[in-house]
């Protein structure tokens, strides 16, 4: 039994399930090395910071490690990855922020019938 959720000997298991849904692995591989290709109107090192602001702000571990390896080897700062870091944490944030704005709009639409007698009555999760 595993004494942790996450490991980096997980990634060993990607053949493993590859092999389980083989055309679902093998397309999304086929976009994955499309995305990360060279060329295109963005650079190796760019796509590599927005795939690790990404993997931040969804807390892909794994994906972290991917990206944060992708970035130093195409020669990128600890500097530089503290900024992605700062923008995603911005980003997420003002995600969160925007989402507070839906939950005001929701909560003027519902007007007096969410009070503590609807609440109390209505089915729970």
């Amino acid at each position: 039994m595993s004494s942790s959720y996450q490991t980096p000997e997980d990634l060993l298991l990607a053949r493993q399930l590859a092999e389980k849904v083989p055309m679902e692995s093998q397309a999304w591989l086929t976009f994955d090395h499309a995305v990360f290709r060279e060329g295109g109107h963005i650079g190796a090192k760019q796509r590599e910071w927005i795939a690790l602001g990404v993997a931040l702000a969804t807390q892909c571990a794994y994906c972290i490690d991917v990206h944060v390896r992708g970035a130093k080897r195409l020669g990128s700062t600890a500097e530089e990855l503290a900024e992605v870091a700062a923008v995603a944490a911005a980003v997420k944030g003002g995600a969160t922020l925007a989402h507070g704005l839906m939950a005001l709009r929701l909560h003027e639409g519902l007007g007096a019938q969410a009070g503590p007698a609807a609440a109390a009555s209505a089915p729970q999760a």
